[in-house]
């Protein structure tokens, strides 16, 4: 029909793009009518939208566009029904807390998000596992579901959490060859816990949080890969502390992260200056000489 929607929506298949697709399918053409259902949010203006939504409304692209609708409807039926029979198995499982007692997150959705389950999967992960590990910066619900299924709830089977790292592929793998070490690479491995945990770590690249600033840390250091490894790694640990011991995470925050790093650094090289018979001295501007 040469309908440039997806030029000027991100995704066709959001709000505003679903409801100008539906109204085309029951008969709407005039193009000032359908972009006056762009949502507040969208970031094309209406007079753009226009603009791609003049095309050859022919019968037969209408039909093919009528087929594809009622296809994605059905598809999206039996992921509900997919939902209600994962949500039916999580309530076999014994509970470990009451979801009543999950803490408040720090920043609520109004509406429910087209990739999320059709229940509250966060409060029974919470009630079969006694820990909120939607808790953690870059933890959605879909992710921890990965890692219980995945793991399961008693991680004693690893003696330490180095042992799940190892397991996971994040940790580095040590070749050496006649006392001389050849690479530090980790292995590859197609663990879904581990793939989950790197996706995890990508969302946290503009995060004002501490594991925002750890990560943003060793991008510049080593680069991007290393750093998704490295803040997957953080988050595996996080998550052994939190289902073997039951600990809480609590984020300090990028500032507090950061003062800490610094302080580190200055101790690294007053050991250094000591070392080599040197003494430092503070600067007004805060550094050292």
């Amino acid at each position: 029909m040469n309908v440039q929607l997806h030029k000027v929506l991100r995704d066709i298949t959001g709000v505003t793009g679903m409801k100008i697709i539906r109204a085309i399918v029951s008969g709407e053409r005039r193009p000032l009518v359908l972009a006056a259902m762009r949502e507040p949010g969208c970031k094309k203006s209406e007079s753009e939208i226009m603009k791609a939504l003049s095309g050859n409304y022919r019968e037969e692209h209408i039909f093919a566009l009528t087929q594809a609708l009622e296809l994605y409807d059905v598809l999206h039926e039996k992921v509900v029904d997919c939902d209600k029979r994962v949500e039916q198995c999580l309530c076999t499982f014994a509970s470990k807390a009451d979801p009543a007692t999950m803490p408040p997150k720090k920043s609520k959705r109004g509406s429910r998000r087209k990739n999320q389950p059709h229940f509250d999967l966060e409060k029974h992960l919470y009630r079969i596992t006694g820990v909120d590990l939607t808790a953690i910066d870059g933890i959605e619900s879909l992710t921890a579901q990965t890692v219980v299924a995945e793991l399961g709830f008693d991680l004693s089977d690893f003696a330490t959490e180095k042992h799940l790292c190892s397991w996971l592929a994040l940790s580095p793998e040590h070749r050496i060859t006649g006392g001389k070490v050849k690479t530090r690479r980790t292995r590859k491995s197609a663990n879904r816990v581990a793939t989950a945990l790197r996706l995890a770590a990508q969302s946290l690249h503009s995060s004002k949080t501490a594991l925002g600033a750890f990560f943003r840390r060793i991008k510049a250091k080593k680069g991007t890969p290393k750093a998704i490894t490295a803040t997957a790694r953080k988050l595996a640990c996080l998550i052994y502390r939190m289902l073997r011991y039951g600990m809480e995470y609590v984020d300090l925050g990028q500032r507090e992260y950061e003062n800490r790093y610094q302080e580190q650094e200055h101790k690294l090289l007053q050991k250094r200056a000591a070392a080599l018979g040197y003494t430092l001295t503070p600067l007004p501007n805060g550094g050292v000489s």
